[in-house]
């Protein structure tokens, strides 16, 4: 599995949706595993972003899945980052 990072803002829909019933958060993140991915943390954000939520996939065409699927409702524009672990970053940096 490997781990991405789903940045995402609110429409005004989708902020309509969530002040009238901020369960709707909890049914999304059971939708997202419905689709094949994992949530593994989320948080509400502040600034540029509403929420941060980190997923497990099994790959890029999995999480482009969630991202098309979430974004086709109206409701949430997603940015979608691969995240790499660090320990294998700097691995990876040190090979010769």
């Amino acid at each position: 599995m490997q781990t991405y990072v789903l940045l995402s803002r609110l429409t005004d829909e989708g902020a309509k949706t969530i002040t009238e019933k901020p369960e709707r958060i909890l049914e999304v993140n059971r939708e997202i595993e419905a689709l094949g991915a994992k949530v593994i943390h989320q948080y509400a954000a502040l600034g540029r972003y509403d929420f941060v939520t980190i997923i497990e996939a099994t790959g890029a065409m999995a999480v482009a899945r969630v991202a098309v699927a979430m974004g086709a409702r109206g409701t949430v524009k997603i940015e979608t980052l691969s995240a790499l672990p660090i320990d294998d970053f700097v691995a990876r940096i040190q090979q010769k």
